[in-house]
């Protein structure tokens, strides 16, 4: 029965094994099977008009020789588009952990929802025991829902990229790229840089339009919210914030923030080696 296939060579059994009715018969392909990570539940959040529903996401400064920069960690509330920029040297808990602590006590209202993409660096036990220990519910992006994280990405490309740029900031600078966001950037972004608000419009054939008839700074759309003082943090007023964004005109905070931007980048330069 098999005096035939004894006179095959062994490279040609090889060939034959690649050959399509080869694999038909005798392979079988099985399917990966994805993992199920139990953090966060994967929805859109709904605010319903409140403030204090986040969306997060990390920016990345470039590599240089294999070694990689400085990242970026950008929080906009969904609905006044308060935003917080924090500044890390690496992605790991040492750092992210005391990051997020800081970022979520920037801000001035109660936090009530966390949302992110699928990115390892906040879908992990310690971001998630944080944020239940905090009582912030965590919600992560839907597949195939490309627009569901789409606000904080638009803020990382007008806000972020726009000031510090795509060029390579080492990770020894993040403690300076932190102290100037923490003295001048957030405040000025919040307080003296309007945004667009968004307004959907809905036409005859059922189909939405996004329209920005408005623009305001987050600190104007907080203002006006109504019942605002419900959602403020213990300790924090309309009054104490209105202060805050008295203390200069919109015009004086963006010039001394590009002073303080240009001193930050100046102070990224190695220093000339003298003869």
């Amino acid at each position: 029965e098999y005096k035939r296939l004894s006179g095959i060579s062994v490279a040609h059994l090889y060939r034959l094994r690649k050959s399509k009715p080869y694999r038909q018969r005798r392979v079988n392909i099985t399917k990966t099977k994805a993992t199920a990570i139990a953090i966060g539940q994967r929805r859109c959040p709904e605010p319903n008009g409140r403030p204090g529903f986040l969306r997060v996401d990390t920016v990345h400064q470039g590599d240089q020789d294999g070694v990689k920069g400085v990242y970026h960690i950008n929080a906009v509330d969904q609905v006044t588009q308060w935003e917080v920029v924090v500044c890390v040297p690496r992605i790991s808990e040492e750092y992210v952990k005391p990051a997020l602590i800081a970022l979520l006590a920037q801000f001035p209202f109660q936090i009530h929802g966390f949302h992110s993409d699928n990115g390892s660096e906040f879908i992990n036990r310690m971001v998630g025991d944080l944020l239940e220990k905090l009582l912030i519910e965590q919600t992560k992006s839907r597949p195939r829902r490309s627009n569901d994280n789409g606000l904080v990405e638009s803020k990382n490309g007008a806000v972020i990229r726009k000031h510090m740029g795509y060029t390579y900031i080492a990770a020894e600078n993040a403690a300076k790229v932190e102290r100037f966001y923490n003295s001048h950037f957030n405040n000025y972004v919040n307080f003296h840089r309007p945004s667009g608000q968004v307004k959907i419009v809905t036409d005859s054939k059922g189909k939405q339009k996004r329209t920005y008839p408005v623009y305001a700074t987050p600190w104007e759309v907080l203002s006006q919210l109504p019942d605002v003082s419900a959602y403020l943090k213990p300790g924090v007023t309309l009054s104490s914030l209105e202060r805050i964004a008295k203390t200069q005109s919109d015009t004086d905070a963006a010039r001394k923030m590009q002073e303080a931007k240009r001193k930050l980048f100046l102070d990224f330069q190695p220093a000339r080696r003298t003869a």
